[in-house]
């Protein structure tokens, strides 16, 4: 018995709607899944006063440096600035956690880009690969750091 050939490198396996791989819908998927979490956070959610824990009310567990140590994760306080921002508190939301702020932006204008995107025809996933973030990236990093900082000073009472 012969062995099975090893298929080429261009034969697709996986045939989605529309002619266009999964990819390109798992992209379009996360895009208007994050305006639906935004709605969510928005009409369903209240932010925890203590500025960070938002997420515990969507059935996820408590942070656990916060829980040990009483030291914010990079990530503490972003769920609870995107319901603050969600309920149109734009200051509150900043001042919590300036990342989730940053996030509750970036998700919209991420959303209209592959709605737009995919009804000129476009590919999802092979425009996202073709991205080059270099100083967005960084500056992403960046804030996201500065953001953990302030959080940490904010938790602390060091500041505000």
């Amino acid at each position: 018995m012969d062995p099975i050939p090893a298929p080429e490198t261009k034969d697709t396996f996986i045939v989605s709607p529309f002619g266009k791989p999964w990819e390109h819908w798992l992209v379009l998927g996360f895009a208007l899944g994050s305006i639906a979490l935004l709605v969510v956070l928005g009409v369903l959610i209240d932010p925890d006063p203590r500025g960070f824990g938002t997420h515990e009310r969507l059935g996820l567990p408590s942070c656990k440096p916060m829980d040990w140590w009483n030291i914010p994760c990079p990530g503490c306080g972003v769920t609870t600035s995107m319901a603050l921002a969600a309920h149109g508190s734009f200051w509150a939301a900043i001042r919590n956690q300036p990342f989730g702020f940053v996030v509750v932006i970036g998700l919209p204008v991420f959303a209209a880009w592959a709605v737009v995107s995919a009804l000129r025809g476009k590919n999802l996933a092979q425009e996202v690969s073709r991205w080059r973030l270099g100083r967005l990236g960084i500056a992403l990093i960046v804030i996201m750091v500065a953001s953990w900082i302030y959080k940490f000073a904010l938790v602390r009472h060091w500041i505000g």
